[in-house]
């Protein structure tokens, strides 16, 4: 049974759709089991609210609380919190993880303090610089979603650390994503090999030479939606803007969408028409299927949802980790990393 210890204090709607989103997994996932980690009276308190899903998770084995009697909030400092509140829920769910008591760790939580408890807890796996949050977005082409890296770990990147990311990238969309030969890109202004700042014009140099990816070449903004790439590179800076445009973007055109729709009877009708395919579009949009965003770097399988997660994207963040863990994300990211740089030292 596959262990994903989830942070029930993390994010703006915790405890409750925390809670609620680990009891539905606990329930309606295959061979998982949810150890909620947190405050005990809180998380018993949420529990208390599904006694018929609790019984049945706890009678299968598949549901157990572990006590923390800290709270990072998601105003902390990350780096300076994580190392004053040793007790907090998510590095005492961390902790698990690296006395393989659990296999995955899920939280909503600060992200920075999430990437901080991951690096002093679990550290890097060996040979990598600098672990990178991936995220999962959606294309034209529903079957293939692109994995995004670095979504906003490392502002400031060398090339040799986007390189890394490509390989940790490829590995996990292999694993996860399902895809059998993953197409590379290198996010830049422009599709020719000179295009792009000094550190993408390296990264684009060193990014050729590395035989166990499919290197496409740069790739533009507009590209990142199309569905003819698998994984896309770039430092944490510019992902984490790229991320932050698509989400606002999505809301915006959702209400532009409604704003317009209700301009008259007519439209009204035609909207009720419609009502299948806005549906549809909704689904398709939705970033709480995606299940959250791999912090890849790390031994284990970290997983870092958004911090207004319902109880439907903890849901599915639970069913993410449980596959990275199945798959052994980080055993193939640590062998993928050693070949290449064992490969780099011969040359």
């Amino acid at each position: 049974m596959t262990r994903i210890a989830l942070d029930a204090m993390g994010g703006d709607n915790a405890p409750g759709e925390i809670v609620r989103g680990g009891v539905e997994a606990a329930v309606g996932l295959d061979d998982v089991k949810v150890i909620l980690v947190g405050i005990q009276d809180a998380i018993d308190a949420e529990l208390a609210k599904y006694p018929k899903d609790v019984a049945k998770a706890r009678a299968a084995g598949k549901l157990e609380v572990v006590a923390a009697s800290e709270v990072l909030e998601m105003d902390d400092e990350p780096a300076k919190s994580v190392r004053a509140k040793t007790d907090c829920s998510i590095n005492v769910a961390m902790r698990l993880v690296k006395d393989g008591k659990a296999d995955a760790f899920v939280s909503a939580g600060n992200s920075g303090a999430v990437s901080a408890s991951a690096i002093f807890i679990l550290k890097r796996i060996k040979g990598v610089h600098r672990p990178a949050i991936a995220t999962v977005l959606p294309t034209r082409r529903p079957i293939r979603p692109l994995l995004l890296l670095d979504a906003g770990a490392n502002m400031d990147c060398h090339p040799d650390w986007l390189v890394q990311f490509a390989i940790m990238g490829n590995a996990y969309s292999k694993a996860v994503l399902k895809r059998t030969k993953p197409l590379i890109g290198l996010l830049s202004i422009g599709t020719e090999d000179c295009k792009g700042n000094e550190m993408t014009k390296e990264t684009f140099a060193l990014l050729k030479e590395v035989k166990s990816i499919d290197f496409r070449g740069n790739v533009e903004g507009h590209d990142i939606f199309q569905g003819q790439t698998d994984v896309v590179v770039c430092d944490g800076f510019v992902g984490n803007v790229v991320l932050k445009t698509a989400e606002s973007l999505v809301h915006s055109i959702k209400y532009f969408l409604k704003k317009e729709c209700f301009k008259g009877i007519a439209r009204i009708m035609g909207a009720i028409l419609l009502k299948g395919a806005f549906k549809s579009l909704k689904q398709q949009l939705d970033p709480d299927i995606y299940g959250g965003a791999p912090l890849l770097g790390v031994p284990g399988a970290v997983i870092i949802t958004h911090g207004s997660s319902s109880h439907k994207a903890i849901y599915h963040a639970v069913r993410v980790g449980a596959n990275a863990a199945r798959n052994d994300v980080s055993g193939l990211i640590a062998h993928d990393i050693e070949e290449y740089e064992s490969t780099r030292k011969t040359l």
